[in-house]
């Protein structure tokens, strides 16, 4: 048994559920970039699970890069404060851009990725984001393709962590709260 899956208070999503969410979203990438080969960018360290199994669902061509970012520290919050630990190497002037994220809670961090991408003048720049906690948004921010939507609940699993712990669970699920309190 997976030690891992007592901290857990409950799955919001297995694994089945989640393919079959990143197949929609990937075929509706495959529409809207049909005849272009965009560049995917994920965030790192929480997006790198969801876009390894999101790239598999687009059937173009396409490049991939990534940035790391930073605002979480090791606690439940963002700081607030984002700084980048792993800057793009790809050119991304007139090119389509595809930003992948893991969550977006406050907004704060993904709309700075979105000014930052924005500085390096793609033709143009959409977002994915696989969990989106719209109660928890501090700015009006939109997405073009959304996982899911969940509640205020600290969720890991799946890339998504909690001190550098349960990326590799195959779901996401609800942290107990004696985990993190």
């Amino acid at each position: 048994m997976n030690l891992m899956n007592c901290d857990i208070s409950a799955v919001l999503f297995d694994e089945r559920r989640i393919q079959a969410r990143i197949r929609e979203i990937g075929q509706e990438i495959n529409s809207d970039y049909e005849g272009k080969v965009p560049v995917v960018i994920g965030v790192l360290k929480g997006g790198f699970v969801f876009l390894s199994d999101l790239i598999r669902a687009i059937t173009l061509p396409l490049e991939i890069d990534f940035l790391a970012i930073s605002s979480y520290g090791v606690g439940t919050s963002s700081s607030g404060v984002v700084k980048i630990r792993k800057d793009i190497d790809i050119e991304l002037v007139d090119r389509d851009v595809i930003i992948v994220e893991d969550i977006v809670d406050s907004g704060l961090s993904l709309q700075y990725i979105k000014d930052y991408i924005w500085k390096h003048k793609p033709a143009s720049l959409r977002t994915c984001v696989l969990l989106d906690k719209p109660m928890a948004h501090k700015i009006d921010i939109s997405f073009e393709y959304v996982g899911f939507e969940v509640g205020d609940e600290f969720v890991v699993g799946y890339g998504l962590d909690f001190a550098e712990l349960y990326r590799n669970l195959p779901y996401i699920g609800i942290l107990k709260e004696e985990c993190y309190s």
